[in-house]
């Protein structure tokens, strides 16, 4: 099974699903990591281009460790935008992976990118099936589910599904650690420390289901996307 999830930037997915995409990859499914903006803005005291390629590094460097594969950008922070140009760009990064199943950003998330995510990849993921609609690709013409991942914080977030990650916690962690340029800077501009934030959301997430640590999920419930089977790991 191919697996693609699509975050905004580099190190939301690590942060909210990162320990489901290890169980998918250690299950021996193939996992790509895509993140549609390039980090740019997520720093201080640093010209945006370097930070961009400071965090192309680090996204690589944390998909290596499950043997995902890295994907992105196709924007900077702060500059994608539900354009055709922008739904084309992502429309390639689907068709290339082939997916079986989409991980992505709820359109209720906290800031732009996250919201604009989550719209363009419901946007992209259908127009990617048809074979008229030419891109560099070929049409991938699944009608693939979509599962939308946890909020940050979890604010008006309803969880359909949970992945039990407790055995792949430390290597969600690892996967977040790869990210060293966002220490500092989550830690003062959001107020909050990078590792104690994940074990938070995933120990009240696994807490909700009785397991130690877990992750949260909304299945897309349209018509097409629905499959009797649970894609998740």
């Amino acid at each position: 099974m191919n697996v693609l999830a699509i975050g905004a930037h580099p190190d939301d997915l690590e942060i909210l699903c990162g320990g489901t995409l290890a169980k998918y990859a250690k299950k021996g499914h193939k996992v790509f990591m895509a993140h549609l903006c390039n980090g740019n803005m997520g720093g201080k005291n640093i010209t945006p281009e370097e930070l961009a390629r400071i965090r192309d590094r680090e996204a690589k460097k944390s998909a290596k460790l499950i043997g995902a594969e890295a994907l992105g950008p196709i924007a900077g922070d702060l500059d994608l935008y539900p354009t055709k140009e922008m739904r084309i760009a992502l429309i390639d990064i689907i068709r290339y992976a082939k997916p079986d199943v989409i991980i992505t950003h709820s359109v209720n998330d906290y800031m732009p990118d996250h919201t604009i995510t989550g719209q363009l990849v419901f946007d992209a993921a259908f127009t990617a099936t048809l074979p008229l609609y030419k891109t560099k690709y070929p049409a991938w013409e699944k009608i693939t589910p979509i599962y939308y991942m946890d909020t940050m914080a979890g604010f008006g977030f309803e969880p359909t599904h949970f992945v039990d990650i407790t055995e792949f916690f430390e290597i969600k962690k690892q996967m977040l650690l790869c990210h060293e340029s966002q220490y500092k800077w989550l830690s003062g501009h959001h107020q909050s420390d990078p590792v104690k934030m994940i074990e938070r959301i995933s120990g009240f997430r696994g807490f909700q289901c009785g397991v130690e640590y877990a992750e949260a999920f909304a299945m897309a419930k349209l018509w097409g996307r629905i499959t009797l089977e649970n894609l998740l790991p």
